[in-house]
């Protein structure tokens, strides 16, 4: 089985997607990156959002600029710019942009300080 890639988003627009959902960031989970093959990875987040009366529980990204791959991702220092898209109507809809990250697991024992940096 393949495994999960765990992931951070920032969204960074439109920008009232904070205030409008109450976090610019969210989490989630994919196994599109396993195929090199994939120009777009599915992504199931951990808690979705409600955006335009409608719950988001699944995102697909795919890279912000033409003749980028996301396996660039992994070369990142900060994070990876992205297109973020909803399923609306049948099909998907881009409607964000947002920087994604790869997201460590944590240790057992492991705390994030409270300045949100952890050791």
């Amino acid at each position: 089985m393949t495994q999960h890639l765990k992931l951070r988003i920032h969204v960074t627009e439109p920008w009232d997607f904070e205030r409008n959902v109450g976090s610019a960031e969210l989490t989630g989970w994919t196994i599109d990156h396993a195929d090199p093959d994939n120009d777009e990875w599915e992504v199931h987040l951990d808690q979705g959002f409600d955006h335009h009366e409608r719950h988001i529980g699944t995102l697909l990204i795919g890279p912000r600029y033409v003749g980028e791959h996301l396996s660039r991702m992994f070369d990142a220092v900060t994070g990876f710019p992205v297109r973020l898209a909803h399923r609306q109507d049948g099909g998907w809809h881009y409607a964000f942009t947002a920087m994604i990250s790869q997201r460590p697991d944590k240790a057992d024992g492991d705390a994030e300080q409270e300045n949100g940096t952890s050791i």
